[in-house]
């Protein structure tokens, strides 16, 4: 099956054995979009949301969901993570997210900070949806990464 590591020689799935690769600081930032109405955003931001503050309960989630990722996704590493952000900006139609992933370890973090931020955008839908059923999410990239093998990679606009 060539250099696709995660399958073995016979095409079946493994997890990528990573005990020969040197530990490293390893960084990873992801961002996604949820896109909602005018009014939606109106209620999001002056607390006219039934269900709470949903920018605080969606930051936790996302938290919760990187820590949570070797769980969901059944070849992922379960990695000691040093820390994990979920930062929100609002704008008139939409709220942009953001998710930084952060660890030592012997494999990157970028599943880590995809999973933070597609929870979030979640919770975000699942709070608003009462007001809004046509809220869009979209636009979940891995927009950076630090350390490893593969070494640093920024993605342009």
């Amino acid at each position: 099956m060539g250099d696709f590591t995660h399958l073995d020689d016979q095409g079946r799935a493994r997890m990528v054995d990573v005990g020969d690769k040197a530990s490293s600081r390893r960084k990873a930032i992801a961002r996604a979009e949820i896109h909602m109405s005018p009014e939606t955003i109106q209620a999001l931001t002056q607390g006219g949301i039934p269900k709470g503050d949903v920018l605080a309960v969606a930051r936790v989630a996302g938290i919760q969901a990187a820590k949570k990722t070797a769980e969901l996704i059944p070849l992922c590493h379960p990695l000691p993570l040093t820390s994990v952000t979920v930062e929100f900006e609002i704008k008139e139609d939409r709220v942009e997210i953001e998710s930084k992933a952060e660890t030592f370890g012997q494999t990157g973090v970028e599943m880590e900070a995809l999973t933070a931020c597609s929870v979030a955008a979640l919770t975000i839908y699942d709070m608003c949806k009462a007001l809004d059923r046509l809220m869009v999410i979209e636009s979940v990239a891995l927009w950076e990464k630090e350390g490893g093998k593969s070494g640093d990679w920024k993605r342009s606009q």
